[in-house]
């Protein structure tokens, strides 16, 4: 009889130090890097010098968006919380389809017991909880429409990530290209103030003239100052989204390739309406609330509770017809939902979730139509500027700068309108970059309303085509 009981406190002993033991072992490996990284910061004498991203030497120098992309795809922390974030989820969905942990008790007696059958030492209780047919798989279908929520919303932060690669890309275009065309049009303020140097030095023009030229070319000087300043600035913002030192110095080409521009708005809305992770989310959302109502009436059924119970009994007794047999107990308890008032009250503050729920996807729907319409029209807009610039504008602008340099060296035309025909040509050519990277950054904003580009497109975006021609000499 000793025996037998040594044996069974020694299996459950077994039993608990084995969960023990399991309990600290870890599954996730990226769990033990961050658990080390933590650990090494703690006891850095320098834990800033560590914590300052890489300098990525591969990424330096002109690259298409493309690469700058994929490879925000693959590092981009926010990508990564999300990515974990539905992953927690997920694992969250065996958890919610299981049953409680099984409760065991022990209760020893400090004075035993005593009965006909033998003193009762010992009394072991085990009992599992048993929920009513279908809240099991209820709870699960909550847990898994709670991943479908985390997988969209990971679908939304990919396709933001996207765009934010893409805006600071397209700035760093337009900066680089303005930088160039002020470049070249100093270039040409030089051979303007070279012109005003020898008219001044044939008697045929004031030394104004010259001391103009001067103050022009400290303004260019002043102005390049100020877009490098910009272009580094830019250049952190797209190393941050590519989780790089700010000091990578990202770069983008320098001649961006056609691009199409979708032509159709109603393909537009209707494919923001399928295809955008937000509007995903949030019908994943009203499922889960749905979910979550149906549970919520199922708690007006009891759950069951099954339980046993053994009881150690000595051989010995002060009966003289003591058996010492054992005594084995089965039992069962049910909870008992009697208070309506509170169960009535959980399942409309569920059904109201999910009204509320509904309406703000009619919300957003509405948002992102409206989102569509507003990009479509935006981008558009910036197209015609663009063919307009193109076709028309800097032609004349170099037309007009070219006649009033001819008539300027035989004195038809003085020096201050010559200048003003290079600062228009100046901000016209600025201007048409700037339209250029903002019609990118809009096209990149509408791909992540509609959830990204497919079928077929309409219109090329133009390619721009500025060369600057040399003044004449005199």
């Amino acid at each position: 009889m000793a025996v037998r009981r040594i044996s069974k406190y020694l299996l459950t002993a077994i039993v608990l130090l084995g969960g023990c033991r399991t309990a600290h072992k870890v599954r996730d490996p990226e769990y033990a890097d961050v658990n080390y990284a933590a650990h090494q910061v703690a006891y850095d004498p320098n834990p800033a010098s560590s914590a300052v991203s890489p300098i990525v030497a591969e990424l330096e120098g002109p690259q298409p968006v493309e690469r700058y992309i994929a490879f925000a795809l693959g590092q981009n922390p926010d990508i990564q919380a999300a990515r974990k974030q539905m992953e927690a989820f997920a694992h969250q969905v065996p958890v919610a389809a299981s049953l409680q942990d099984p409760m065991l008790g022990v209760t020893a007696f400090p004075e035993q017991v005593q009965t006909a059958a033998g003193q009762q030492e010992l009394l072991v209780t085990a009992s599992q909880k048993v929920p009513w047919f279908g809240k099991l798989s209820r709870r699960a279908d909550v847990a898994e429409a709670q991943t479908n929520v985390a997988r969209a919303q990971l679908a939304a932060v990919e396709l933001a990530t996207i765009e934010r690669v893409k805006r600071p890309y397209y700035e760093l275009y337009f900066i680089q290209q303005a930088i160039r065309v002020t470049e070249a049009e100093q270039k040409l303020l030089i051979d303007i103030r070279k012109v005003a140097e020898t008219r001044y030095k044939a008697g045929r023009t004031s030394q104004q003239d010259v001391l103009r030229a001067d103050l022009e070319v400290s303004n260019v000087e002043n102005e390049l100052i100020r877009l490098r300043q910009q272009l580094e600035s830019a250049q952190a913002r797209l190393a941050r989204v590519l989780h790089v030192a700010p000091q990578t110095r990202v770069r983008a080409i320098d001649r961006l390739p056609r691009e199409q521009l979708p032509g159709d708005l109603e393909r537009l809305q209707r494919q923001a309406i399928a295809a955008r992770p937000e509007l995903h989310a949030q019908l994943a959302a009203v499922e889960r609330d749905q979910q979550r109502a149906a549970l919520a009436r199922l708690d007006y059924l009891p759950d069951v509770t099954i339980g046993a119970t053994w009881i150690d009994v000595a051989s010995a007794g002060i009966s003289p017809v003591a058996n010492g047999r054992d005594s084995f107990l089965i039992g069962t308890t049910v909870n008992l939902p009697i208070y309506r008032k509170r169960l009535d009250s959980s399942v409309r503050s569920a059904e109201a979730q999910v009204v509320a729920t509904a309406r703000q996807y009619d919300s957003l729907r509405d948002a992102t139509l409206e989102e569509v319409m507003d990009l479509f029209v935006r981008a558009r807009s910036q197209q015609d500027l663009l063919v307009l610039f193109q076709e028309d504008i800097l032609p004349r602008a170099r037309q007009t700068l070219d006649v009033s340099s001819r008539a300027y060296n035989v004195g038809e035309v003085d020096f201050l309108q010559l200048i003003d025909n290079w600062r228009q040509l100046l901000r016209y050519e600025v201007t048409y970059h700037r339209l250029e990277a903002s019609l990118r950054q809009s096209l990149a904003e509408l791909e992540r309303v509609v959830g990204g580009f497919a079928g077929p497109t309409a219109e090329a975006i133009p390619t721009p085509d500025i060369e600057l021609e040399p003044l004449p000499q005199p």
